[in-house]
Parts: C-alpha cells; structure tokens; sequence
C-alpha cells in the first residue's frame, strides 16, 4: 500500500460492514459497497446510520451486486458473518489490487488464516471490533454504543511481527472517519482477548435467550460468565498467550456499563440466520485440544448450540418449503 489516498471495499453491507463503510464515505473517502438482498433499496436510496455520536444519511453510495462490475481496491473489508466464509474465495480476488490488502473484520478464531489461502498471508490484516449495533431494515443501521477496532497483523500462524507502516496508513483513514484505533503486536493474543467476551456472552444469550444486562443482573449467570471467561484465558494460555486475572474484571465492568444488548450471535438466532458456533466456540475449542487442553464447559456450550442452530435451520428450511411468510 502507498501513502496516497486509499479506496475500500466493504463485503458484506450489514450491522457492522455498514456502519463502518459509511462512517469511511461520509470522512471523503471512496468506499465500495457489495451487496445482495439490500442491493436495490440501497443503490436508490443510500445508507442511513442512526447513532448516539449523530445521525446522518448518505443518499448516495456506490453500491454493487457483482464483485466484476467493482473497481479493485487497496482495502477490501470482510465484514461478512464467517457462517459466509466458503464465498470469499470467488469474492476476493477480483477486487484486490495488486500491492492491496484484505482487513478481515469477522468473529472467532483462525478466520485470517482462512483469507490468507485465498490472498497469500502477507496481503492479510485482522481486525477486532468492539461495537453494539443492529440493522433496523435494509440499509438503516443503529449503532447503539463503543466502536473501537484492534488492528493487527496477520503472519503464518500467527506469529507477532509487530505495528507497520500500512497498518498507520489503515489507521490515519479510520481515525479520519472518527473510528477509534488500537494498535496489536500480537493479533492471537487480541484475538484469544475478544473471545473471553464473545464466548460467554454469544452463547449464553442463545442458549438462555436472555440480554447482555439480564445475564449480568443474575447471581447464578453471572457467576457462570466468569467461570468461562476463566476457561477462554487457559485457552489462550495453551496458545503460549497469556491474559492476565484483572483482564476478566475488566470485561465484567465494561459489560455492566454496556446498554442492554442482543449479542450478535442472539441477532442471528432470532432472524433465523447460521450462528457462529464455529468460529466463535468450535476453533478456539479445537486449538486448546490440540495443544492437549480440554475446555468443558465451552464444549457442552458448542454441543447445544450446535442443536440449537440445526433445530433451527431446519425450521426456517420447512417454513421456506410451505411458503410462509
């Protein structure tokens, strides 16, 4: 990447792609939106983002359906849930510019590498975001709280090489847009610090259909969230990545000031869509395992939302079949 102006393109138009791609447009830059089932209403009438920082309309966007009819770019944001993941290999590739970069800004563990077989590890940069908002219809997106993304990046197998130049350049349009930026070293150790909080919160407010703040205001959840946000960080430590005790007391605070919120993987269950399992819980699981580390209660976890999500792609799949609307 070089120090000009850069152009971007967002894969996948939705709650967090959205927000971020329109907060990148309306600071001047250009931002190339790829869309499928939002594509008519948005190409007509733009974006709309309702936010506690102030609301604004963008009535115009450039806005696609066919990743060929798209400029190629210098960022190409995968913003797309990883339950969609087997696409990017057709989507990639044609809007990458030749010294461009793909910023994967997804959930879960082990998402880059799958990028990195697509792209090469060296075009590959990750990104954490800590960010609360919902789709309200197509193309209207409210941003409830915080919106802080961690950049770090990606190198075969995760090893830390440290803050470059094109991550400062990632970070100067960011910034620009009124985004915060953090800055990793290490993206597996941020990646294992996400998941402290996404693993416990995700899966319990499916599988007990219950709010941030309503599992936090229960003695009997809230001592459940910390048990497995403990189980997370001997994860991480079977990674050689080291989260320190206060780290959980952190997230706990943060998460008592948080507005009340359906998680993102609660979202998905109620608009009958795929959840994560996978790589927010199976991943994680699967790389303690290898290291010789048993998670049990995110392995019970990962059982039931495994039924949960087939019961209920199996439901939405008959609803399609009998035509119900």
């Amino acid at each position: 990447m070089s120090n000009r102006n850069h152009n971007y393109a967002i894969v996948g138009t939705g709650a967090l792609g959205g927000f971020y791609g329109a907060r990148l447009q309306k600071a001047g830059l250009e931002v190339n939106f790829l869309l499928r089932s939002d594509y008519d209403r948005v190409k007509k009438h733009g974006l709309i983002i309702d936010s506690p920082e102030g609301d604004f309309t963008l009535p115009r966007v450039r806005a696609f359906h066919d990743v060929h009819k798209m400029p190629k770019c210098d960022v190409v944001i995968v913003a797309l849930k990883t339950t969609q993941n087997h696409l990017l290999p057709k989507l990639l590739p044609p809007l990458l510019k030749d010294d461009g970069v793909v910023l994967v800004l997804q959930n879960g563990l082990n998402t880059e590498p799958e990028v990195a077989k697509i792209v090469g590890s060296e075009r590959v940069v990750g990104g954490l975001c800590f960010l609360c908002s919902y789709k309200v219809s197509p193309g209207h997106i409210c941003h409830l709280d915080y919106g802080t993304i961690t950049l770090g990046e990606y190198a075969k197998n995760y090893q830390p090489i440290g803050i470059t130049n094109r991550l400062h350049q990632i970070a100067i349009d960011f910034k620009r847009a009124h985004i915060p930026i953090k800055m990793s070293e290490d993206l597996l150790l941020s990646r294992w610090k996400k998941l402290v909080w996404n693993i416990p919160y995700n899966a319990l407010s499916v599988i007990l259909d219950a709010r941030t703040d309503e599992l936090m205001a229960n003695p009997d959840t809230l001592i459940l969230v910390e048990q497995i946000m403990r189980e997370v960080v001997a994860g991480a430590k079977s990674c050689d990545r080291i989260i320190q005790d206060d780290f959980i007391q952190h997230m706990l605070e943060y998460t008592h000031k948080m507005k009340p919120y359906r998680t993102s993987m609660k979202i998905d269950y109620d608009e009958s869509r795929p959840l994560e399992v996978e790589a927010i819980l199976g991943n994680p699981m699967r790389a303690a395992q290898q290291a010789g580390i048993k998670l049990p209660q995110i392995g019970v976890l990962y059982r039931m939302l495994k039924f949960v999500d087939a019961q209920r792609q199996e439901a939405e799949k008959t609803r399609r079949l009998l035509g119900v609307q």
